[in-house]
């Protein structure tokens, strides 16, 4: 893919890589991009051979969000950023997807970008991260879900402050919240997040697929409600007993390996 290009996909054993690439605007969502990452996403999962995919940026950003530039008139480009349609769904395309989405977040996640991160499974940063809600700021609402998944992933009282501030959270902080699952050396970012794909990869596909979906379907549900969303989905899935007791014996073949590096 040429040096141009606004997204960049790389796939290879199973992992897609897609890299945010307008790092001289910190990859700033334009229109192109919009779409670029929507249809890629889209072709990524219905390809039958990605388990996983990694979003990331390229440059000191992870995401600036939208481009400012866009929406006030500047580029002549127009639309609303927050439609449902192919070219401006993002979150709905994360949303949708069915394979497990890991967030590398190398830089700066602001505003739009923290949306976008919020709306990956979960979440590794670098040391060089920063997450910052800065809809106040410049006075727009969010329509990403942000002012429903913070609260959610951090608590209320935590994400009142960061989106009524505007102020910076830093990896380190954002790892004691609970917003990201790991903090790591910028250089070890995307191996660690590939290490973890590989992990996902050892699962039963279709049980990663089915597994997550539950976790969604359930988790804005109560407790009730979510546990019949999984007595259907335990009673849906077949599996034979020789394939569990295949499954069993590499499970603990693994456990062993794991013990013996701890």
């Amino acid at each position: 893919m040429s040096e141009e290009a606004v997204l960049l996909v790389e796939k290879k054993d199973g992992v897609a890589t897609l890299t945010l690439n307008r790092p001289k605007a910190l990859n700033a969502l334009s229109f192109d991009l919009r779409a670029a990452f929507v249809a890629a996403l889209g072709e990524i999962a219905s390809d039958g051979q990605t388990r996983v995919a990694i979003l990331t940026g390229n440059g000191r950003a992870f995401c600036a969000g939208l481009d400012l530039k866009e929406l006030g008139g500047e580029t002549g480009a127009s639309g609303n950023p927050f439609g449902r349609d192919r070219h401006f769904g993002v979150v709905d395309a994360l949303d949708a997807c069915p394979i497990p989405v890991i967030g590398a977040i190398n830089g700066f996640a602001i505003t739009g970008g923290f949306e976008l991160a919020l709306a990956c499974d979960f979440l590794v940063a670098s040391t060089d991260a920063r997450f910052a809600d800065t809809h106040a700021r410049v006075g727009i609402v969010p329509g990403w879900g942000l002012s429903q998944r913070l609260s959610r992933l951090i608590g209320i009282g935590r994400a009142k402050e960061v989106s009524l501030t505007g102020n910076f959270v830093s990896a380190e902080k954002a790892l004691e919240w609970g917003l990201v699952n790991r903090v790591v050396a910028p250089d070890k970012l995307l191996p660690t997040c590939l290490g973890l794909a590989a992990d996902i990869q050892s699962c039963v596909p279709e049980v990663v697929a089915l597994y997550k979906k539950l976790i969604d379907d359930g988790f804005s549900k109560t407790l009730e409600e979510g546990r019949a969303i999984e007595v259907r989905a335990a009673a849906s899935w077949k599996a034979t007993p020789e394939q569990i007791a295949e499954r069993r014996q590499l499970v603990q073949e693994r456990g062993r390996k794991q013990s013996e590096t701890d």
